[in-house]
């Protein structure tokens, strides 16, 4: 039974796992720590638990599954999928072995419905165009092109109505 809970600070590791496993890199993924760490990165993993911060975690059973996560930055700190300083830039991965399940799915909506409730009018994401399995569930959501942001599509979701 699929549930999703928000993320309490004993989940931080399993973000941290989770938030490797976003990263799309198809040849010569550097490890964890080392790409966590890297300058470009590390701005989606300090500090977490700021204002702002929100992560959902989604539990088959007593097993996390997957996770989906946002945050804020601005002008002087962008994230990869910026948009603007009052649009957070959200993030999502499921661990390989419960993907197509629906987990992806569910996980999206209810963070959609929690950015929502949190009064924010939209999110955003950067995805690896490469990643057409993402960028279909993406656009499925309701999520437009917005921009290009190195190699990477920034998109967009007006969650506003």
């Amino acid at each position: 039974m699929l549930h999703i809970k928000p993320a309490e600070p004993q989940d931080y590791d399993f973000l941290l796992e989770m938030h490797y496993e976003s990263i799309h890199i198809a040849e010569g993924k550097p490890p964890r720590d080392e790409l966590l760490n890297s300058p470009a990165i590390r701005k989606y993993n300090e500090n977490w638990g700021r204002p702002g911060d929100r992560a959902l975690i989604a539990l088959i059973g007593n097993i996390p599954a997957g996770a989906a996560w946002y945050r804020l930055f601005d002008e002087t700190n962008q994230g990869y999928g910026f948009v603007d300083a009052q649009t957070p830039e959200l993030g999502i991965a499921i661990r390989p072995d419960f993907r197509h399940q629906g987990v992806g799915v569910r996980l999206m909506k209810e963070i959609i419905d929690q950015a929502r409730s949190d009064g924010h009018s939209a999110l955003s994401l950067s995805v690896d165009p490469d990643n057409q399995g993402a960028v279909k569930l993406y656009e499925k959501l309701g999520f437009q092109f917005y921009g290009i942001a190195g190699t990477s599509w920034t998109m967009k979701l007006d969650i506003s109505n």
